[in-house]
């Protein structure tokens, strides 16, 4: 199986447990490992037999800033189903960093990571409300 990894995408968003985080804000990073098959692309070297990953950067961005957790899991959880839906993709990971958390004495970052592939779609349990 083929993967495609994008690393760093950097978000400003509105997801957090405390009311200043939904209402101020905060920077996010996402980290996705995308697995499918793109041996086309490898032969025909042609975009359109190839998964654009400047498209899916764009959506995950649009779907990390238009949307509002509490979780971190929720938001990782809703990127995932998106782009397991609007890619042929067999498999994505997906990891939401969150470099900056509201943790007192604390210099790191959290992060929670999602590993799907497409029959949780199946399950139901890709339905994730907004908060």
């Amino acid at each position: 199986m083929d993967r495609i990894s994008i690393a760093g995408i950097d978000v400003y968003a509105h997801h957090g447990v405390h009311p200043a985080e939904r209402e101020l804000g905060q920077r996010f990073v996402i980290d996705v490992e995308l697995f499918g098959d793109w041996s086309g692309a490898a032969g025909s070297d042609a975009l359109e037999d190839a998964l654009d990953y400047v498209t899916v950067h764009r959506r995950i961005r649009e779907v990390a800033a238009e949307t509002r957790f509490q979780l971190l899991e929720a938001l990782a959880a809703r990127i995932t189903a998106t782009l397991l839906r609007e890619f042929a993709l067999a498999r994505a990971v997906v990891t939401v960093q969150k470099p900056n958390p509201p943790i007192p004495n604390f210099l790191g970052r959290v992060a929670v990571t999602l590993d799907r592939d497409r029959g949780w779609l199946r399950t139901g349990a890709a339905d994730i409300p907004t908060a």
